[in-house]
């Protein structure tokens, strides 16, 4: 016996030492609807799993029911698989129950009789095909005998909901996009909102120019701006037919004369120069007017079709300008149409030369399209800082900065971003993603969690914002959990039924 009970301590302390490493744990009461008995709520968290249990009072010899909900805290769904298997070990004793299956998504429904009075831990284990774990709750109380409501033992504090709280079930959170998430100060420096624009990258466009002087034709009259083409696809011809000057015609055929004589010239010299009647430098000559006239000859006869020359996409992508009109005249050189590809891209910001001494600084930015909700990181775009200003122009005074992305995101090119360039810090701040803040009439509130099914409306008061979190100066603290995704969903279901503690339970 002595043995046994050395073991089931060291099994105690064991427990206790997982509870303060390995999960958190919160408990309270609510009123339910049996005259003399309150119900235990407890929560905790594993590395992986949110527990919220709903525990009828422990009494030792009789039977309790315990209803556990377990979220996924990767999505806050429900655990839908697993063998779970709960454990009190009070009193020097322990009671267990394994389950293969739950009742229904998320839900568990154990029942355990402990077999002594005292304060222990219950300890839910795991095993899921993501692998095992498990979480301790210490400092249960198990009851000798039946409590009343005129007991003045209630060490569990209570839940009852106030007047500015929101019930949401576990049901109800399941099927919406829902999570919390716990509030701790982490890194959150300066950050510079400005407009920007967004700028085809070097190298990403490439200018089809005309490479001889007539008249352009788009043939069908389809190549508008937008239009996408192919590496090598047929773009415009320049057609110089009846020019009096600069003729594509007359130029192909003296061309082809011109190569003609040349060879012939060549073969000639050749003959003579086995015959010791031409000089070698006579012969390099012929050979050299032969390479120049073959290779203006080979140049046009490639571009050369019926009377025009053809102007081809030398990559795939689309028609991002078209710079003359269809039958109008141009010189060899003149650009005709841009073709970008869209690949990557560039982002300039002007900046006031007051952050001049920040910008070496820079470590990051946050894009969000004008009149978008979305926003990207720089590092989701692949993107980098490329350069920034180191002079000023008299002009405009302001700083250029560029970074350059990917375009993963559909990003359009000449159109204004909200960017928020983020700099270097070693100060630390509460922060929150912005999607956790609710706004009222020009205030701001935070849904505060009491329990995973109680949430407190609270103002809290906002700092800065580098587009995705926003730091928070008043109204919260380090270790409380706050929702942060959904929170709009718990204000609509304020407004529609206030707070009832058993409103859409289905427990």
């Amino acid at each position: 016996m002595k043995s046994q009970a050395i073991i089931l301590a060291i099994s105690i302390a064991a427990l206790l030492s997982l509870a303060s490493c390995g999960g958190s744990a919160t408990k309270s009461s609510r009123p339910e609807a049996a005259a003399h008995e309150k119900t235990l709520t407890l929560t905790a968290y594993s590395r992986d799993v949110e527990v919220y249990a709903e525990v009828t009072p422990l009494v030792a010899g009789q039977p309790s029911a315990v209803v556990a909900h377990f979220s996924r805290l990767d999505s806050f769904k429900p655990l839908t698989e697993g063998a779970i298997t709960v454990r009190l070990i009070a009193g020097g004793d322990s009671a267990a129950q394994a389950l293969g299956v739950p009742e229904r998504p998320g839900v568990y429904r154990f029942t355990l009789q402990p077999a002594a009075a005292g304060v222990g831990t219950l300890v839910f284990a795991f095993a899921t095909p993501d692998g095992a774990s498990q979480v301790a709750i210490p400092g249960i109380r198990v009851h000798a005998e039946a409590q009343h409501d005129d007991d003045d033992d209630d060490d569990n504090g209570g839940t009852a909901p106030g007047a500015t709280d929101v019930v949401f079930t576990k049901e109800q959170s399941w099927k919406v996009d829902f999570a919390t998430e716990e509030v701790a100060p982490a890194p959150f420096g300066g950050v510079i909102k400005v407009a920007a624009k967004i700028l085809p990258a070097q190298g990403d466009e490439r200018v089809v120019a005309a490479q001889s002087s007539g008249m352009v034709a788009f043939g069908s009259g389809s190549m508008v701006e937008g239009k996408a083409v192919g590496a090598g696809q047929t773009l415009f011809a320049i057609e110089s037919e009846g020019l009096a000057d600069n003729s594509l015609s007359v130029r192909y055929a003296e061309a082809e004369s011109e190569y003609r004589r040349a060879k012939a010239e060549c073969e000639r010299k050749e003959a003579l120069a086995q015959d010791k009647i031409a000089s070698e430098s006579e012969l390099l000559k012929a050979q050299t007017e032969l390479a120049n006239a073959e290779a203006a000859y080979r140049n046009l006869r490639k571009n050369f079709s019926a009377g025009r020359q053809i102007a081809r996409s030398p990559v795939a992508g689309f028609v991002r300008q078209l710079w003359v009109r269809n039958g109008e005249f141009v010189t060899a050189g003149q650009a005709v149409a841009t073709i970008a590809q869209n690949r990557d891209l560039l982002i300039r910001a002007e900046l006031q030369p007051k952050y001049y001494g920040v910008l070496g600084s820079i470590t990051s930015a946050n894009i969000r399209p004008m009149g978008s909700s979305s926003a990207y990181s720089l590092e989701e775009l692949g993107g980098a800082l490329v350069a920034f200003g180191k002079a000023a122009d008299p002009a405009n005074p302001l700083i250029p900065v560029f970074f350059q992305v990917k375009n993963s995101a559909g990003l359009l090119p000449g159109a204004f971003v909200e960017l928020y360039i983020k700099t270097q810090t070693s100060s630390r701040a509460i922060t929150l993603p912005n999607e956790a803040l609710v706004e009222e009439m020009g205030a701001f509130f935070v849904f505060v969690q009491r329990t995973p099914e109680l949430f407190e409306k609270r103002p809290v008061r906002k700092g800065a914002t580098d587009g995705f979190r926003t730091e928070i100066t008043e109204g919260i603290a380090a270790g409380e959990r706050v929702v942060s995704k959904g929170a709009i969903l718990l204000k609509l279901a304020q407004a529609a039924g206030g707070a009832d503690a058993e409103a859409g339970h289905t427990h």
